[in-house]
């Protein structure tokens, strides 16, 4: 067993533990990371990244099928799956880390293969897979940043049967031609889009009673119809109660309520577990299966000394990349800070990221959300108005973009502030028009003012216009058009 000392030790190469590291390096640290699997995490092999590229074709097609003059040269509509799946290997990076490992090296840290486990406090114990072991001590830190795995229902003979999670579908080597999602949430639509735009036949089983269930209900209303239109049978209040696979890699009998249906693969989509049960927390006084609460520094509650930090997924505040990586970044300014012997205010070098996060849903119509949903800031005792569009509505143009252009958005406004608590948008290429609601969130800019932020013509951001074309310097007196002020109970 070999002992070694560092200023900090980061448990967990996911985009978050990899942007501290690498910021930390660049600082002068002595940085040690510890991954037992690929660095650079689930959203790079696994999740955004192969999950991205494989609706990416699937929309295109219908972009260009909704467009004169292009629909007519397409004349094929099945894809080359061959060349669909050889461009998701390029990106995933043909599932090595090699580049990766090496490139962090490069930059000054070391890098642990192996499986990191709290032994006392600032110290880690990294088991290899040739039984080998090492000692990790850290002298100013240590940053949990180990993510989530899937979770596994128990449902009767469905361990058995092998069943795909997300890792399994973005890198599926075949399209297969019947599959049973299990979920409703993010990964469970576009798991759903990625096959049936592949060309299986889809079935899609909620157990609640509509999809994206923390989305504006009109979101789920037009994704649900979407995915109908495209061929998926979804099943809504209901669940898995048996899976039986006679056969490796055989068809596989699922029933649910009464049903019982046969397809080539089941795929679950149905929530996922923090992965703190095996990494040693009970040895530092916290428990181990759930997030680790952290303060806006991100320093994990609970623990005497502010040694220990949580970021991205681990914390439970979002889980999703780009905050991953934000978190990461964040933190080695923290830990450089008070390393270097400063004490930080409350409000310094401090996570902003509460009530402000942005999310997108690749399904088509694209799903974009910023901060909170209507619902989410009336609950949080906000007190509220709103401002609603159907597209293409006045902005006619928009039917330039493509063959019936359907959109819909959603502002949330603090009726006191007068500035943005949230903003949702589904339609074409939506996505894009996110991080202009992501900035006026955190700038608190006064909707008032939003509205001299003048779109170019002819583009998509021109949707702002119809959400902001009755706001004024007076907007907070009653306004045709504005939905009225909403109080929580």
């Amino acid at each position: 067993m070999t002992r070694e000392h560092f200023d900090v030790v980061v448990i967990g190469g996911g985009v978050g533990g990899v942007a501290a590291v690498r910021k930390l390096a660049a600082a002068g640290l002595e940085i040690a990371l510890v991954e037992d699997r690929l660095v650079g995490g689930e959203c790079h092999y696994f999740g955004c990244n192969p999950s991205r590229t494989l609706l990416r074709p699937i929309e295109v097609l219908n972009l260009a099928k909704a467009v004169p003059g292009v629909r007519e040269a397409v004349s094929h509509e099945e894809f080359d799956i061959a060349a669909v799946l050889a461009k998701r290997d390029m990106i995933i990076e043909h599932l090595t880390d090699d580049d990766r490992t090496a490139s962090l090296q490069q930059a000054g840290a070391a890098v642990f293969h192996g499986a990191g486990r709290f032994t006392a406090e600032r110290t880690v114990r990294v088991a290899f897979a040739d039984q080998s072991e090492a000692v990790l001590t850290a002298r100013h830190a240590v940053v949990v940043a180990t993510g989530t795995r899937p979770y596994l229902p128990a449902v009767p003979g469905l361990v058995q049967a092998r069943p795909w999670t997300n890792r399994d579908l973005t890198t599926m080597t075949r399209v297969p031609p019947r599959a049973l999602v299990v979920g409703g949430g993010p990964v469970a639509v576009e798991g759903a889009s990625i096959l049936t735009g592949l060309g299986s036949e889809v079935t899609l089983l909620v157990r609640g009673t509509s999809l994206l269930p923390t989305w504006e209900p009109e979101v789920r209303d037009m994704v649900a119809q979407s995915l109908r239109n495209s061929g998926v049978a979804i099943h809504f209040d209901t669940e898995l109660s048996a899976v039986d696979r006679p056969v490796t890699g055989g068809p596989v009998t699922a029933t649910f309520q009464g049903h019982t249906i046969e397809v080539d693969e089941v795929v679950l989509a149905a929530g996922r577990l923090t992965n703190t049960d095996d990494i040693g927390l009970e040895t530092i006084g916290l428990p181990p299966g759930g997030v680790v609460p952290v303060n806006d520094h991100l320093q994990a509650l609970g623990v005497t000394g502010g040694w220990l930090y949580a970021l991205g997924d681990t914390t439970g505040r979002a889980r999703l990349s780009h905050i991953s990586t934000y978190h990461g970044r964040l933190v080695a300014e923290i830990i450089v800070a008070r390393a270097a012997g400063r004490e930080l205010r409350d409000d310094e070098l401090a996570a902003h990221d509460a009530g402000s996060v942005a999310q997108v849903i690749f399904t088509d119509p694209q799903v974009a959300r910023a901060g909170r949903t209507e619902r989410q800031a009336l609950a949080e005792g906000f007190a509220v108005r709103t401002r609603t569009a159907d597209y293409p509505g006045t902005l006619r143009f928009l039917n330039l973009l493509r063959d019936g252009f359907h959109g819909w958005a959603k502002l949330v406004i603090d009726a006191e502030t007068n500035t943005l608590l949230g903003a949702t948008f589904i339609g074409p290429q939506f996505s894009e028009l996110i991080q202009a609601a992501t900035l006026a969130i955190v700038a608190k800019v006064p909707v008032s003012l939003l509205r001299h932020a003048v779109a170019p013509h002819p583009t998509t951001n021109q949707v702002w216009d119809l959400l902001l074309a009755e706001e004024s310097e007076f907007a907070l007196l009653p306004v045709s058009g504005a939905q009225p002020i909403q109080r929580p109970c």
